[in-house]
This record gives C-alpha cells, sequence and structure tokens, in this order.
C-alpha cells in the first residue's frame, strides 16, 4: 500500500472513530433521564397501608371569624413613614401602603373572591403522605374529531394557581374555531396555597416534578404537555427530565442558565461587539449590556430576598406568617418590580397599571389563609443547597420545548443561552410586553403562544 494510501486510509480511520465516539456520546445524553426514588413527606414514617389514590372535590372557604381576625390584625398595624423622594426603592412605599391596606381593609370583597376562585373545580389528592391541591378545568366543547390537549401549569414564587385564571379560559374556550382546545390542571406546589406543606427537610423541585408526574398518571394522563415560570419552569424542566417521553411539550417563560459554559462566557464578553456571531438581536444587546449593570447590579438589587429564603426562611416567615400587612408588603413588592424594574421610580409602584388591587390581594389572601408564606419561603432553601451539585442542572432537555421571552422578565435570556440547556427549542418568541408574572399579566399573549407552539408540535407528531 502506497504511503498516501495509508494516510487516506488512517484518516478515513480517525474521522470513523471520532464521529462514532461522538454519535455514541449524544446518543448516551440523550438517553440519559434524571432519576429519582419515591419519598414520603407526611409526618412519621409511612404507613404499611397501601397509598390512597381518593381524588377528593374541594371548595376554598371562609368565615366570619378569619375575616374578623385579618380586620383585627390590620387595624393593629404601625405605619412607618417613607423616606422622602424614596418611590419603590427601598422597598414598598410605606405611604402606597397605607392606600393598599385601607382598600383592603375597607373595600376589599373576599367572599366575593372566594366565589370566583371556586367557579373553576378544585380537588385534593394524597400523594407521599400530603395532600396535593389543584384545579381541573375540562372544556366545555370539543370540536367533533379533536381531542383536548392535557396541560399541566405550574406557578411559582410568589404567585399561586390564580395567576392563571385569566388564561385558563382562552386555552379550554378558545374564541378562534382554528384554535386547538386544553384541558388545563394548574396544581399547588407542596407548601404553597391549598397543598399540604412536607414534614421533613428535602423536598426540592425534582420531587414536586414526581409528584406531578403522579398526579398526571392518577388523573388518567398518559402524555401531556408543561407550562410553568418562575419556580414552575424548574418543575416541569424536571417534569421532563424525568420521564421525556410523558412530557410531549414544554412551554416556559422564564430560564436563567442552570450551569453557565464557556459558550454562555464567551458570548457575554464579545456579543456586544459581534452581536451577529451570538445570534444577538437588538433586544438581546439592549437587555444584557452594560453587562456589569445589567447581569450584575440589577441582579443584586433584586435577589436579597432570595439569600433570606435560601438560608434562613423560618426567621423572616414567622413574622410574616403574624402580619398580613407585612405580608402584602412583602409579596406586592415583586409583583411591582418584577413587572417592570423602572416601577421602582414610581410612587406607587405601578401596581395597578398592569393589574387589579382585587386580583392582588386574592393572591395575598391565599397565602394569608393557608398560612404557607413559611412553607413557601423553604422551598428556596431546599433548592439552593444543592444547585450546584444538582443532577438536574448537568442533564439537558430533548423533549420539544417553547420558550416565551417577555421584554420585562427579571433576566433575560437570548435564544443561544436557552439552546444551551434546550437541545429541542423549536420555538423562541421575542413577546411584545409583559414581565416576570407574565401569564397573570398578559394572558391573551401567553396563550397565544402556546397555542402556536402546540400546534407545531402536534404537525410534526403527526409527521412521524
Amino acid at each position: 500500500m502506497s504511503l498516501h494510501r495509508r494516510i487516506m486510509f488512517t484518516a478515513v480511520l480517525v474521522a470513523v472513530v471520532i464521529g462514532g465516539l461522538i454519535f455514541f456520546l449524544v446518543q448516551r445524553s440523550r438517553n440519559q433521564v434524571l432519576k429519582t426514588e419515591n419519598g414520603w413527606w407526611g409526618p412519621g414514617a409511612p404507613p404499611d397501608a397501601e397509598e390512597d389514590i381518593t381524588i377528593r372535590s374541594f371548595k376554598v372557604t371562609t368565615s366570619d371569624e378569619e375575616l374578623e381576625d385579618l380586620y383585627r390584625r390590620i387595624d393593629q398595624t404601625r405605619p412607618v413613614s417613607s423616606l422622602e423622594d424614596s418611590q419603590f426603592n427601598y422597598g414598598f412605599n410605606s405611604h402606597y401602603l397605607q392606600k393598599v391596606v385601607s382598600y383592603w381593609r375597607n373595600h376589599f370583597d373576599w367572599k366575593k373572591q372566594v366565589d370566583k376562585l371556586n367557579q373553576y373545580p378544585h380537588f385534593k389528592t394524597n400523594i407521599e403522605g400530603i395532600d396535593v391541591h389543584y384545579v381541573h378545568v375540562k372544556p366545555k366543547r370539543v370540536p367533533e374529531g379533536t381531542c383536548a390537549i392535557p396541560i399541566i401549569m405550574v406557578h411559582g414564587w410568589p404567585g399561586s394557581f390564580y395567576e392563571f385564571y385569566g388564561l385558563i379560559p382562552l386555552l379550554t374556550e378558545p374564541p378562534d374555531q382554528g384554535d386547538l382546545v386544553f384541558e388545563v390542571v394548574c396544581p399547588s406546589i407542596p407548601g404553597y396555597g391549598f397543598s399540604e406543606a412536607p414534614r421533613k427537610k428535602g423536598f426540592d423541585s425534582v420531587c414536586a416534578a414526581r409528584i406531578f408526574h403522579k398526579l398526571m398518571k392518577r388523573l388518567g394522563f398518559q402524555q401531556f404537555y408543561a407550562h410553568g415560570g418562575d419556580w414552575g419552569w424548574l418543575v416541569t424542566t424536571n417534569m421532563a427530565q424525568l420521564e421525556p417521553k410523558t412530557v410531549k411539550g414544554l412551554h416556559v417563560n422564564f430560564a436563567p442558565p442552570s450551569k453557565p459554559g464557556l459558550l454562555m462566557v464567551l458570548s457575554i464578553m464579545l456579543g456586544r461587539r459581534f452581536p451577529k456571531l451570538f445570534g444577538f438581536t437588538e433586544m438581546d444587546v439592549e437587555r444584557l449590556y452594560p453587562c456589569m449593570e445589567k447581569l450584575v447590579v440589577e441582579s443584586i438589587k433584586e435577589s436579597g430576598y432570595m439569600h433570606i429564603q435560601a438560608t434562613k426562611p423560618d426567621t423572616a416567615g414567622r413574622g410574616l406568617n403574624d402580619t398580613p400587612v407585612g405580608l402584602a408588603a412583602y409579596i406586592l413588592e415583586k409583583f411591582s418590580t418584577w413587572t417592570d424594574h423602572d416601577f421602582r421610580n414610581l410612587e406607587d409602584g405601578g401596581l395597578t397599571r398592569k393589574f387589579s388591587l382585587d386580583d392582588l390581594l386574592t393572591n395575598v389572601m391565599i397565602y394569608w389563609t393557608s398560612g404557607c408564606i413559611i412553607p413557601s419561603m423553604r422551598f428556596y432553601k431546599e433548592n439552593f443547597g444543592k444547585v450546584l451539585d444538582a443532577p438536574h442542572a448537568k442533564i439537558p432537555v430533548y423533549v420539544p420545548t417553547g420558550f416565551a421571552c417577555f421584554p420585562n422578565e427579571l433576566m433575560h435570556t437570548p435564544k443561544l443561552w436557552v439552546k444551551q440547556k434546550y437541545h429541542n427549542l423549536i420555538s423562541f418568541s421575542p413577546m411584545q410586553r409583559g414581565g416576570h408574572f407574565a401569564a397573570m399579566e398578559e394572558p391573551q399573549l401567553m396563550a397565544e403562544d402556546i397555542q402556536k407552539f402546540t400546534k407545531t408540535v402536534e404537525k410534526k407528531t403527526k409527521k412521524q
């Protein structure tokens, strides 16, 4: 064999070996799923008896005694003066807080809002030792020859299942005849709202994902779509990692990088000067640079609560659990700044520019009446305590994924960054407007994007 042929043969052999190795590694990562084991989050040891899989109807209730206790605590609050010309830059402005509290005390009708909450069917079922609450809305009419598409929608902090009340009818009763019809399940993360709080340490996003898979199976769904924002993003992402064949499609509106890699670092360093090299749009450049201000300083301004909740949630939580006014200030401040960080410079925090006080206070009342503020804060400690070594942070998502990129989201995530985690990103939608609580703030835009994404996945599925 001539020297030239031997060189060619060697080159081909090396190429085949390298190609085979790359194929093996890709296939291995594709087959890699998140592992988890059953847990028990009720008191004491798990019983020997079989798990109770009963599904029980549930209604939100209230009483005169509950309202009298609330009013008494509101009346005994001690007002504090805000600094002059401070707006919302020091937190919730105390002068405006008095106006919110006055409305809450004298005009807010909790009994009416309870009726609104009960307009959709609520249920509870016991999974891994704790009662899991969820709203389950079936469409009133499904076009002939079609089936309703099941979707689970998961909230975050300091939100609740109520965030989706404006979105639900747009999915279950879409106005356009050409739109898909959904069957919607909105659970409360254990420790939030009307779901029972775990009694043991260690309940993180993967545990919530496992429980929600069990919930959907108990409801008879073999495959379904999932949507989430805030913690709901991580819980539904973990659901896709746990059972990629069960989650037919994943739609999220929040996707901070779990493990920043070399490509992300290079894009930060060079993206302002060479945006096209990294696929950066004008909005990407505007939201990311100057990166010290946009990515570091801004994050520090808005993450103080996170450090408290990720380290000593029970200490601050105990105070919030005792005072409705303190609880409202703590929660509603997020609905101001996380909707638009420029709202920090407004005397009223821009609260009612995007939301009504009735809707905002209804969310606060879900926290107050259920007494869930402490367990909801603990979710941060359970997740951040293992964030660097969490297995899910190292596993890509291969489930078809859609990302709705809202311009006022807490952390902007360019398409390049999203694709580092979600390897089957089939839809990336720059949205016209909206912030962190997008499902509640812009339900129409969210519904349209979920429709667009799901139609794309359904068409691909039919072709296969």
